[in-house]
């Protein structure tokens, strides 16, 4: 018996449909990543020719307060909740911890990079990520 030619019930189709809208929204998450991964390299090679020192980066505690991390780089905003490493990884500077993560510190993981930083923050916490980068170049 041939079923491929069948119509989908309508449950099978809301999760067919469901699938598609993922497969969409993580195909334009992955482009928006390397689009804003060649802004970054950009960044480094320029932080570096102007001879920016990449800096010892602080986390922010969700539970309150800041943690040393294993990592150096480059804040990214003044509110300085996100960096970029040297290699130009793209960290987000907020996590999860308290007091136990404020005496030991905490490690970050890279995180994907998007084109605007912060979306859905407060002016002047949030924009395009380009104007970010020229801003914290030109501070120094």
């Amino acid at each position: 018996m041939d079923t491929a030619n069948e119509p989908l019930s309508p449950g099978e189709q809301r999760r067919a449909d469901a699938l598609r809208r993922a497969d969409m929204a993580a195909s334009a998450a992955r482009q928006e990543a390397e689009a804003a991964q060649v802004l970054i390299d950009d960044f480094v090679a320029r932080a570096n020719a102007l001879g920016l020192a990449p800096e010892p980066l602080v986390a922010h505690l969700i539970g309150g307060g800041t943690a040393r991390t294993d990592k150096r780089g480059w804040y990214v905003n003044v509110p300085q909740t996100v960096a970029i490493g040297p290699d130009g990884a793209w960290y987000r500077l907020v996590v999860p911890g308290g007091l136990a993560e404020r005496l030991r510190g905490v490690r970050l993981t890279p995180s994907p990079p998007t084109l605007t930083v912060l979306p859905g923050g407060r002016d002047g916490e949030s924009g395009p990520l380009a104007d970010f980068l020229e801003r914290r170049l030109a501070r120094d």
